[in-house]
This record gives C-alpha cells, structure tokens and sequence, in this order.
C-alpha cells in the first residue's frame, strides 16, 4: 500500500493545479469536483494511483480539481465535454444534492455513468473540548433545545453531509425543519469551523479527518456505518446503532464520463475500474481508509443513480428546499 500512497501524495503534488503532461495517445483527464484532500479526491487520486500503477489505461492521467457550488461546476463542466473520451470525473451522493441546491440544468444520470465504486461511513465531529463527550450527551442537547445545536456539513443541502443531520434529527424526533445546519466546502473548513467555535458538532466523512483526530484535535463521537471503524482516534467511536439510534447511514462516489461517448468506450472504461477494483492494492486502499466496497457498473449503476436522484429530491422536498 505504501506504493500506492506514495503514488497518490506525488499526484496530488504533480496535478493539483492542472498540470499538463505531455500528450500521448492514452493519457487522460480525471476531474475532481471539490478541493485536495476533500472526499472525491481522495478516492479519484486513489483510483488513479492503482491504475497508473498497474498500467491499467496505458498512459497517465492529468488531475484538475474544479471547484464551486458543491461539485456543480465540475459537472458542468463534464457536460460540456460531450463525446470526450479521455475526461471522467469523480462524483457522489454530494453532487446530487448540488445539482439541485443551485438549480443545474442536468443529473448526474445526465453524463455516462461508469462505475460506483466505494460507499463511505459518516461521523459525528465535536472539538475535542466539547462538552458533548458521548453521542447520546449531544442527542439529549438537541432533543431540549434544537435551535440551540449549530451543526455542519462539508456539502450543499441535498449533499450527504446534509442529509445525514437531517435523518438523524427524524431518527430522534427532532423536526429536521428546525436543524441549523451550515454547509462548508469540504473537510478542510468544516475543520476550520469546528476548532474555530462557529459550530457545535460536525457531520462528515471520517476518512477528511485522520490528522485532526489522530492528533487529539477534534472528537468522534459515532460512526453512521453498521460496523466501526478501524484505525487510530476512530476505534472508540460507536455506531449509532450501538448507542440506541435506529439509523444506519451510507455515503457513495463514482466515477462518470460525458455524454455521447462511444458504447464501446463507455465498456472500455468499465472493464478500465473492473481491473482496478481487482487490483490488491485497490483493496488495501479500502482497508486503509475505511471504505466499503460497494462496486457497480453499467447499467445497475444508472438504476442506482434513479434511486438516489429520488433520495435526495424526497428530503429536499420534505424540507421546504424544493
């Protein structure tokens, strides 16, 4: 796995800015919709770091990191490159909510959908100076008082970062209409946020939050999953189920092409992430980050998408936001 990390940090180096390589018939572009070191680019660097290195595409790939409204310019973007068969992009259950937070034109089921190929825990983040020392300590606080709770969410309302306060809310009989919810682009001001005191608790994928946690910085309080998490600063943290919650929470990314490419292309690029799951240093990655594997292709994958546009569009509605 240490190949593949290394793979992965000198990507990030070489490519957060959009560098580009010298053309070759088999290089690519993989569009990143959110900031270095967010949910998306981690899993599409990841990704990129066992293809590269199992010469699974035959050339390499340029890395550009699109930022803004939650991942809806990047998908704009992606539109745009209709008939592109060199460009994919990385995108997820967030994207889905920004696409109608901002009022995009077009679903992820839009572009061509290639594969789904991780699903991830949520937690709930408190500083590690809260007063909130357990999950049920914060339930309890909220459940008094729920206008009294600022939480916060790396995503756009609709986005799973989103979501998930909102079921938990319902899960303890809160009025998800009453939750203050601010929405932060990424791990990386959500951490700014918490430490900083502009909110009461944090909820999030774990995996954004290593260093803060390992180094005593922020507090996991529960994990969303149906198992806990393994690794240091995460182990102690109970699932929701644990702690008497009946919610069991998921997020999920994938990866998408533009529309109007080739069918024959489109397959190609499946059997492309086919090989790579394979790959045993793509299944240490999802030990090491604690990802579940939750791989779809093709067309189960489109019917995922259906379901999950209905998902989000069901809470939005519920919600007043739609």
């Amino acid at each position: 796995m240490a190949t593949v990390v290394a793979l992965a940090g000198a990507l990030l180096l070489a490519t957060g800015c959009g560098v580009t390589r010298g053309p070759q018939s088999d290089d690519m572009t993989m569009l990143i919709p959110n900031s270095p070191g967010g949910g998306y680019d981690t899993t599409g660097r990841t990704a990129i770091a066992v293809m590269e290195e199992s010469d699974i595409t035959g050339g390499s790939f340029e890395v550009t990191n699109v930022i803004g409204a939650g991942g809806s310019v990047a998908m704009t973007r992606l539109m745009n490159a209709e008939g592109d068969e060199r460009t994919m992009m990385t995108a997820g259950l967030g994207v889905v909510g920004s696409l109608y937070s901002f009022g995009a034109p077009h679903k992820l089921q839009d572009a061509t959908p290639i594969a789904q190929v991780i699903e991830d825990q949520e937690g709930v983040l408190v500083p590690a100076d809260s007063p909130y020392e357990t999950i049920g300590d914060l339930a309890a606080a909220w459940q008094d008082d729920p206008g009294s709770i600022v939480v916060g969410g790396g995503s756009s309302p609709g986005g799973p970062d989103h979501l998930f306060p909102m079921q938990l809310a319902t899960a303890l009989d809160i009025d998800a209409r009453d939750v203050r919810y601010v929405p932060y682009d990424g791990g990386g001001p959500l951490t700014t946020a918490l430490l900083g005191g502009k909110i009461d608790v944090g909820f999030s994928g774990v995996g954004e939050f290593e260093g803060p946690l390992s180094e005593g910085r922020l507090r996991l309080l529960a994990v969303s999953g149906e198992e806990r998490l393994e690794g240091e600063g995460v182990r102690e943290a109970p699932t929701l189920q644990e702690s008497g919650i009946d919610l069991v929470f998921t997020n999920w990314r994938g990866i998408f092409a533009p529309p109007g490419i080739s069918e024959e292309r489109r397959d190609e690029l499946i059997s492309m992430l086919e090989e790579m799951h394979d790959t045993p240093e793509w299944q240490q990655a999802l030990e090491d980050n604690g990802w579940i594997d939750e791989f779809k292709t093709g067309d189960e994958f489109t019917a995922f998408l259906q379901e999950q546009d209905e998902r989000v569009a069901t809470t939005l509605e519920e919600l007043d936001l739609l």
